[in-house]
């Protein structure tokens, strides 16, 4: 689960971390009243679930409470497009205004878990302001970074290591040390699945502060912070993979023509491959789980359907706990209740199959039946190319 920016920084000052003073508001004439109040100049932020505002005109500089005005009638309903949004842009509903500062030096600073090291990892770069991708693709050497054994946290000598290595004056490195340690504990007690803070900028002043936030949390333990749960902005997911949540579907939308129903989530990134391999493009990651019911496949059928590319439907499904017959059963009662229209292809191996097909044969529905997963992708490529083509 994503928040934003001002919502991040709320949660990082309750762990004793700097920001800038600032307000939310999503009226104009406010935006004066908050400009008023942080001196000679202030800076007025989209908040969006994207990066790349700046860019894309969603941050704007005001030398004066009329200018805040302005700038927040400007970004205040606009369909903000970055890089990260896609072609259709967010709308604007809310802006953070923030006082403005004289900056010395922008750096990086996050945390992620290492996959590999299956612990926390904590990075940090004197290439701040910048996409962290970028800079680990072309001088990875500039990245800075430190395991953490979540069994005894960070420890003192790691942030003074990260302090020393990002060049910082000796005052500076006074206040980064703490800074990076209550960082730390703050993405191990909020269940973070990452805390980035972009730039973290040292300013004229002497200041070290959070001058951005993004923080994603583990949506497995989000049971433990239902204050968390509640800054979840659903205008900034989309709708259907929102109508997924609601019955505990894995669903992820993609660009592509072809959609796909599968249970478990490694047949399900196997079944997108094999799409691909055969020269179709997947229009969903959609994982129904091992213990899926009626009910849920016939969800699951209907928001996948919601897409209005998808062309033809996959469904590969392997039989163990979310038995053949079952699936078969939901399938059925959803295609003549949604009157689909597209193709569909059935994969189905495992338990109780000669019952579930049995079942697909006798529904009066023109299910294409297929055997084996590379006769499946052919399949439902096809289908979805003969769709494409009326």
């Amino acid at each position: 689960m994503k928040i934003h920016e001002y919502q991040a920084k709320e949660i990082l000052k309750r762990h004793g971390i700097p920001v800038p003073k600032g307000s939310v508001t999503q009226n104009a004439d406010e935006a004066v009243e908050i400009a008023e109040g942080l001196g000679d100049l202030a800076v007025v932020k989209a908040q969006i679930h994207a990066g790349g505002r700046g860019k894309g005109g969603g941050v704007k500089l005001a030398k004066s409470p009329d200018e805040a005005r302005s700038a927040a009638q400007d970004i205040l309903g606009m369909q903000l497009v970055t890089h990260q949004t896609g072609p259709e842009g967010r709308l604007v509903k809310t802006i953070l205004i923030e006082e403005g500062m004289q900056i010395e030096k922008e750096l990086y600073l996050g945390i992620v878990m290492d996959r590999a090291a299956s612990k926390p990892i904590i990075m940090a770069s004197e290439a701040g302001g910048m996409d962290i991708e970028e800079v680990a693709a072309e001088t990875p050497e500039k990245i800075l970074k430190e395991v953490v054994d979540p069994s005894v946290g960070i420890m003192p000598y790691q942030a003074r290591r990260l302090a020393f290595g990002l060049n910082m004056q000796p005052a500076i490195i006074k206040l980064a040390v703490p800074f990076i340690m209550k960082l730390y504990n703050a993405f191990e007690k909020e269940d973070c699945a990452m805390l980035e803070i972009n730039p973290l900028v040292i300013t004229g002043d002497g200041r070290l502060l959070a001058l951005d936030a993004k923080v994603s949390f583990d949506d497995n333990a989000l049971y433990r912070h239902k204050d968390t749960v509640e800054l979840r902005d659903l205008d900034e997911e989309d709708p259907l993979e929102v109508d997924a949540s609601r019955y505990n579907l894995n669903y992820i939308k993609l660009d592509g023509n072809i959609g796909c129903m599968v249970n478990g989530a490694g047949l399900a990134m196997a079944t997108m491959d094999i799409i691909k391999l055969s020269g179709g493009e997947p229009a969903n990651f959609l994982d129904v789980g091992g213990g899926a019911n009626e009910e849920m496949v016939e969800n699951a059928f209907r928001i996948l359907l919601s897409d209005e590319h998808v062309q033809a439907v996959l469904i590969n499904i392997f039989g163990g706990i979310l038995r053949c017959d079952i699936l078969a059963d939901g399938v059925v009662k959803a295609a003549k209740k949604l009157d689909v229209k597209v193709p569909i292809v059935i994969r189905m191996e495992g338990t109780n199959v000669e019952k579930g097909q049995e079942i697909l044969s006798e529904s009066g529905l023109d299910f294409i039946v297929a055997k084996g997963m590379k006769d499946a992708a052919e399949k439902v490529v096809a289908a979805a190319g003969k769709g494409g083509a009326q």
